[in-house]
């Protein structure tokens, strides 16, 4: 016979929810039946150093309010900026003279203009009549130059030729050109008169422009051994260049002497 099963009536018995186990964690790599053991009561904290500070806003506030460190000068600028009215702007030719007489370089160096102009991006190029710099051999297009292109001796860094010239030198095109010495009419070596052109080009060529984020431009017109009154020419003739009306201030100095304020006419 079968097994009977009895129903109990009368109190009904509420189920008691079984506890759950807790189950060891299955480490990647283990075989089966293989459990990571709870080794949270035998740990030991090893402490490890910190690689990098949090910055926290009262971190970066102290950061910003660090005390700038001022830059030490030496006891013979200080004596020389003395000598130089800060408040004063000086003419072209005074300024000179005291560029030279505040000096600080025992090796005299060069002389220096700074100009705060009124737009970024201005630049160009000014003849300063007494910029010493590397001479340029500028040479004209005659039968002796030719014969010596032929001989492959190139003593020469500008030539210049007419346009009647042009027939002979291109067969030497290929001599001339790679090394930029074919006369160009973009570049105005090829010109109707190139005696009067080999002046202009012997003289130093000189650029001048603006900082790529600020109004201002810095530059040289001459050496400290120069005449003054060659560094006065220079200096028209670089205002000349960059135009009065762009310059908002101006200042001259020796390498390693302060700067003294010029007026612009």
């Amino acid at each position: 016979m079968g097994k009977k099963k009895i129903a109990v009536t009368g109190k009904e018995t509420k189920k008691q929810p079984k506890e759950k186990t807790k189950k060891s964690a299955k480490a990647p790599g283990l075989g089966g039946g293989q459990r990571l053991k709870d080794m949270s009561a035998t740990a030991t904290i090893i402490e490890e150093p910190v690689l990098a500070e949090v910055f926290t806003e009262e971190t970066v506030s102290k950061v910003a309010k660090a005390p700038k460190i001022k830059k030490v000068r030496g006891k013979k600028y200080l004596e020389a900026k003395k000598m130089i009215d800060q408040t004063k702007l000086y003419p072209i030719e005074e300024a000179v003279k005291l560029a030279k007489k505040t000096s600080a370089s025992k090796f005299g160096g060069s002389i220096e203009v700074h100009f705060n102009v009124n737009k970024k991006g201005l630049n160009g190029e000014a003849q300063l009549p007494y910029l010493k710099g590397k001479e340029k051999k500028v040479v004209v297009f005659n039968p002796e130059i030719l014969e010596e292109i032929k001989a492959g001796k190139l003593n020469f860094d500008l030539l210049l030729a007419t346009p009647a010239d042009m027939g002979k030198l291109v067969p030497f095109a290929k001599i001339l050109g790679p090394k930029g010495l074919m006369p160009n009419p973009k570049n105005g070596t090829i010109v109707p008169d190139p005696e009067k052109a080999k002046e202009k080009f012997s003289q130093p060529k000189f650029t001048f422009k603006t900082e790529p984020d600020f109004p201002l431009i810095h530059t040289i017109i001459g050496k400290f051994d120069q005449k003054d009154e060659e560094l006065v020419a220079n200096f028209a003739a670089l205002v000349k260049a960059v135009s009065p009306t762009n310059i908002q201030k101006a200042v001259i100095k020796s390498t390693m002497g302060p700067g003294i304020k010029i007026k612009i006419n």
